[in-house]
């Protein structure tokens, strides 16, 4: 199953459960608009290269649309499709004021210089500047993007429209960008942790996790829980994988991983493959990587208790299914990986007021939101007997569902 039908199997779930009947449920599953473009680059070669970029905004019924610009080979229209749909209940699940996009260029950036990639950015802001800004869409760091990225995004754009930092969030701080922003997924998913655990009944200190993914996301988020205690035993990346049986040294896994660009080589942990990190026992699994990764025949043999999906969609409805059936709690990437899009907000609203907030306001008020997302979760889970999952979802399409009525259709 893709991507897309994964996350519309969701979608149509929650719709039946709400009875929003069959338009509105056509309105939720279909994009506000779906944009294509060429984007063409000189190489440092001398070389033209023309790579195909895309910008999906799926809807902006409670506010200007939000989510991620990924660089990578397999981005095409249905993978970013899904990922603006997630985007759009991702923000109503938190209930900041944002609906969804996601946006993408299918290259390999390990092939690009530097100024390759600068070009290729700017070039692409150019052809989608009409239809982002800072009241209409505003992007964001995702796969192989980050801070710097967003900075020439913010340049590109201000060129044709002036000074303008509330177009892009992800900023390098000195170019008016958050203080917590880039650790705000992987605070979020630490945070996210220790409450279901509270709710479990099961201390966080000694708890035993397992990390599929080292990048942004699955490396802060390891850190954070090894300061709150958690005993991080295995973690993964593309290339290979690490175990410890006492627990990794994490504070020099994660200088090391920023230092290589990888964890293989770290000489203080025991190297396995990067799929055993799926046969580790471990009392929590948290998928960091790319999405279906978790599917059926990994889901029935996950030696883990809970799992938190950092991820975007990592689990299949087949996997999803079968975790169920063996009563392991879910956190859907939807509430669980929100922390990102949440302190997005946070810097989105400071640069509209032109004000700066310390780190700690925005930490606290970031624990404050996912808190509380966590709990409305919880409690119509609880209530309607019902999964995390669907539950995540049943409350973000009733939120967007609600806006979208209101607004007149």
């Amino acid at each position: 199953m893709s991507q897309l039908a994964m996350v519309n199997d969701n979608i149509r779930r929650a719709a039946a459960i709400l009875d929003l009947g069959a338009r509105v449920e056509k309105l939720l599953l279909t994009p506000n608009r779906e944009v294509k473009v060429e984007v063409a680059v000189e190489l440092d070669s001398g070389e033209v290269a023309t790579y195909t970029g895309y910008r999906i905004q799926h809807n902006d019924a409670r506010g200007p649309m939000k989510g991620g610009l990924r660089y990578h080979p397999t981005v095409d229209a249905e993978e970013v499709t899904a990922l603006s749909s997630l985007m759009t209940w991702k923000t109503a699940v938190v209930n900041i004021p944002f609906g969804g996009a996601k946006g993408g260029i299918n290259c390999d950036p390990a092939t690009l210089s530097s100024r390759e990639l600068e070009r290729l950015t700017r070039k692409f802001v150019s052809n989608i500047k009409e239809i982002i800004g800072p009241n209409v869409d505003i992007p964001a760091p995702d796969v192989n993007t980050n801070a710097q990225v967003m900075a020439w995004v913010m340049d590109e754009y201000s060129r044709f429209y002036g000074f303008s930092p509330a177009v892009v969030t992800g900023k390098p701080i000195d170019l008016h960008g958050s203080l917590g922003r880039e650790e705000a997924t992987g605070r979020g998913v630490a945070y996210i942790t220790a409450d279901l655990l509270a709710d479990l009944g099961t201390p966080l200190q000694g708890t035993t996790v397992s990390i599929q993914g080292f990048g942004n996301v699955g490396s802060f988020a390891a850190l954070f829980l090894h300061q709150m205690g958690a005993k991080v035993i295995a973690v993964s990346d593309a290339y290979g994988g690490l175990y410890r049986a006492d627990g990794l040294p994490v504070l020099d896994l994660f200088d090391y991983a920023r230092t290589q660009r990888t964890i293989v080589g770290f000489s203080e942990a025991q190297a396995m493959a990067g799929d055993d990190i799926f046969a580790v026992p471990c009392d929590v699994f948290i998928p960091a990587a790319l999405g279906g990764v978790l599917d059926a025949e990994r889901a029935k043999a996950l030696p883990a208790k809970v799992v938190i999906e950092a991820a975007n969609a990592p689990t299949t409805p087949e996997g999803d299914a079968i975790l169920q059936q063996r009563g392991l709690p879910v956190v859907p990437d939807i509430l669980a990986n929100a922390g990102g899009v949440t302190v997005s907000y946070f810097e989105w609203a400071q640069n509209i007021q032109q004000f700066r907030w310390d780190g700690e306001r925005v930490n606290q008020e970031l624990k404050s939101t996912m808190a509380k997302a966590y709990r409305d979760v919880r409690q119509l889970a609880h209530s309607r007997q019902i999964s995390l999952r669907t539950a995540a979802f049943v409350l973000a399409l009733g939120r967007v569902a609600k806006a979208t009525v209101m607004r007149g259709i």
